[in-house]
């Protein structure tokens, strides 16, 4: 019904020419995994997601948080099960079909692409922000999109360009360079939770759930607890991009579990303890919609100096994101069209990097046009409509595979995997219809011209649908 389906044992065999080089260890996944987590969800979007569910963006983190913990752990199997690039795409190929698989590798392509123009944008806001402290006005034209009055946001564009050219430089010095970058921002946050814990004031909490928990009409905009967990969940996902190296990992089964859950895990903490520290230091009203709301708690509290230090962080490493997110999209694009559903000459790697240096050209290219022409909070939406699709594809895959291959040997397994698997599916569904329902409209318009181009091009071009070869013959 859902067209073929590829085979477990075959998954990992590849012609020369095609293959990605295995370069990464377990301390260059968590790297990866913090380093697409920890960025612009924590550093931008809590101004987000206060002025959506006030105080109660805490609680939103933590069920965004709990919705992610039970996609890591379908993950984690999945990816030690089929250490193969593509993530979910891959595993739906498996599992499900082709038809299934395209619909959600188009879906992770709208993820991993809007995600990087995301963080893009939100770098931006910084590094005008630290720039403009510093006493040097820029011209706003060149600073903005369209949508407030400017021509291009330049810096968005520019950061976007810059981080496909160090991909493109290859898999391995890039995650290297991601460790450097994944500690400066831990430092910084830590750095935040020392000045702003100590003014937390218990005043500043109330009302806690000001627009309910359920996600409500206000004005035009979806108010409530779940309507910021369906943003700020873009803060949690990031560990999804760990299941994409797996083509690359040095010992998969040992060091995707190791990457996949040891990432959720620091995350979490880090993010619970830095939105309590925020929103308890400044009234959330103040927090509303900021496009700095760190370095903004720490001006208000008379700390200029880390203020500015904080900034300074956020500018040299949330760039290690859009690394982390860009490297994603490539790996999926890179996948598809290895498989014959996009044109196979994207699928071909450089002979001294090892890297799909016309995919990540073509990657960085469509990221830097998104970033300098639309809004933050639109495409922070969008991006997680894509992340929601293919984590309820894998707690399908999981239960399917689960079902269909109980004997497969499973070097990482997921605790009551039916169990968890459900939870993931009803919780992201829940996440799904939260958002605006402009949002969903746009994510349904997106997946339609996939569809066409699926059909007109990806299913007469597919490796799986071309006759096998008779012995003899």
């Amino acid at each position: 019904m859902f067209g073929p389906r590829k085979s477990i044992h075959t998954m990992s065999s590849q012609q020369e020419g095609h293959r990605l080089a295995k370069t990464l260890s377990w301390p260059h996944l968590i790297a990866l995994g913090v380093g697409a987590i920890v960025g612009t969800g924590i550093y931008t979007l809590t101004g987000v997601g206060a002025e959506r569910a006030g105080p109660a963006v805490i609680l939103a983190f933590a069920i965004a948080g709990a919705v992610c913990a039970c996609a890591a752990l379908a993950y984690a199997e999945m990816a030690t099960l089929i250490p193969a690039a593509g993530s979910a795409y891959t595993f739906s190929y498996t599992a499900m079909g082709e038809g299934i698989a395209w619909i959600v590798g188009w879906s992770l392509i709208l993820e991993y692409s809007l995600a990087c123009s995301t963080v893009a944008v939100g770098w931006s806001g910084y590094l005008v922000g630290w720039i403009q402290a510093a006493g040097v006005t820029l011209p706003q034209a060149l600073l903005v999109g369209p949508h407030d009055g400017g021509i291009i946001n330049l810096p968005a564009v520019l950061v976007a360009l810059s981080v496909m050219g160090m991909l493109i430089a290859g898999t391995r010095e890039s995650a290297t360079l991601n460790i450097i970058l994944v500690i400066i921002k831990l430092v910084a946050l830590s750095v935040f939770v020392a000045f702003a814990l100590p003014a937390f004031q218990a005043d500043n909490l109330q009302p806690f759930m000001p627009y309910g928990f359920g996600s409500t009409e206000v004005m035009g905009e979806k108010r409530g607890v779940m309507a910021a967990a369906a943003i700020v969940f873009f803060a949690f996902y990031g560990f999804d991009a760990v299941a994409t190296s797996a083509e690359e990992a040095k010992n998969p089964g040992r060091d995707l579990t190791i990457g996949i859950v040891g990432s959720m895990l620091v995350c979490t903490i880090i993010y619970m303890a830095v939105a309590v520290a925020a929103v308890g230091a400044l009234p959330y009203t103040a927090l509303a919609n900021s496009p700095e709301p760190l370095a903004l708690v720490l001006r208000s509290l008379q700390q200029p100096v880390a203020a500015h230090l904080i900034a300074l962080a956020a500018v040299v490493a949330l760039p290690s994101v859009i690394l982390v997110m860009m490297y994603g999209q490539s790996r999926i694009f890179f996948v598809m069209a290895r498989d014959g559903l996009l044109p196979r000459g994207l699928a071909k790697v450089s002979p001294r990097t090892g890297a799909p240096t016309l995919i990540t050209l073509v990657t960085g290219v469509s990221v830097a046009a998104v970033a300098g022409f639309f809004r933050l909070d639109e495409i922070a939406e969008l991006a997680n409509a894509g992340t929601l699709v293919a984590f309820i594809a894998v707690g399908a895959c999981l239960m399917i595979l689960r079902r269909r291959f109980p004997e497969l040997p499973r070097l990482f397994r997921c605790p009551a995997p039916y169990v968890v698997g459900t939870l993931a599916i009803l919780g992201c569904i829940y996440l799904f219809i939260s958002l605006p329902s402009s949002t969903i409209t746009r994510f349904f318009l997106w997946n339609v011209i996939g569809l066409v181009i699926y059909f007109a091009y990806g299913r007469r071009h597919s490796d799986a649908r071309e006759p096998v070869p008779v012995a003899g013959a």
